[in-house]
């Protein structure tokens, strides 16, 4: 059962944006082109040539990243669903990166007085200071908080209606829940699928060997992320296989074997490697 296998997790990100739309150089501007209507409006980086804030979007910015990663889809509210055997390990790398934008922010405010006078020389005329909000009420504009919880079973209505009703219910859920466990799924076999087909292209396009007029032999360069990404998704899969699809194990095991060993640099220097793991790529793609 998928209620034993995984559990749902709503991340809530919230942040002071450092944006502002200037609605006199929106106007100003449509003056100056000649619009007829507004062609578009201006927003300003109110914390220009500052960077704690930026560092702070950077931070808030990879860990939505990374919960998606490291997640499956699940309701549209924002709900994702996180397996059983990933949650140690999500809940710890979690923890670690609230802390660090915590960080970041008490950083950001602890120096945002003399933030604000170094963005009034950067911005110039642009400069207002009523756009900017004090201390005080600017640090409840940044909070990261989640909650877990259990996947709802399909027959869980305990509300007093006729047992005909409650019986439509839980067909109507159970509809859901089999649509949203295949949109799941189906993430799952896409991350797969969109990570064998860049390996077989970027085999593909790797020319061999050349020897130049100089006597230099040139060839294809790999980036490291091209088998590091590869491995960090199988070990992922092995977690976000929730419904323990075989067919999936099957197609993450064959990824595994196929770039086992390998590396950025083998797979530049051995012609014969790349074709080698080029035919296992292209075995995996013909699963599809």
């Amino acid at each position: 059962m998928i209620q034993n296998s995984a559990m749902l997790i709503e991340l809530n990100v919230s942040m002071w944006t450092g944006r502002k739309m200037d609605k006199r150089v929106s106007d100003e501007i449509d003056v100056a082109k000649n619009t007829k209507a507004r062609g578009g409006n201006y927003h300003k980086k109110l914390m220009a040539g500052t960077g704690k804030l930026e560092r702070v979007q950077t931070l808030v910015s990879a860990l939505r990243v990374w919960h998606y990663k490291n997640t499956l889809p699940w309701a549209d509210s924002g709900s994702r669903l996180l397996p059983m055997a990933h949650f140690f390990d999500y809940k710890t790398e979690l923890n670690t990166r609230i802390q660090d934008i915590e960080t970041a922010v008490d950083s950001f405010l602890m120096d945002y007085p003399t933030l604000v006078s170094a963005a009034a020389f950067q911005l110039g005329d642009l400069f207002d200071a009523s756009e900017y909000p004090d201390v005080g009420s600017l640090r409840s504009k940044f909070s990261v908080s989640y909650v877990f919880l259990p996947v709802p079973m399909a027959g869980d209505f305990r509300i007093d209606v006729a047992e005909e009703s409650k019986e439509e219910l839980r067909s109507e859920y159970e509809k859901f829940f089999n649509r949203k466990l295949q949109d799941a799924m189906h993430d799952a076999w896409t991350r797969l699928y969109d990570c064998v087909k860049h390996l077989s292209e970027r085999l593909a396009d790797a020319p061999e060997a050349k020897t130049t007029k100089s006597g230099t032999v040139t060839r294809q360069r790999f980036h490291t992320t091209l088998i590091t990404n590869a491995n960090e998704l199988c070990s992922l899969l092995s977690a976000l296989n929730v419904t323990g699809d075989p067919k999936l194990e099957q197609a993450r095991q064959a990824l595994e074997r196929a770039v086992n060993g390998a590396t950025a640099d083998s797979l530049k220097d051995s012609d014969e490697l790349r074709r080698h793991t080029k035919t296992q790529i292209d075995a995996i793609l013909d699963m599809f």
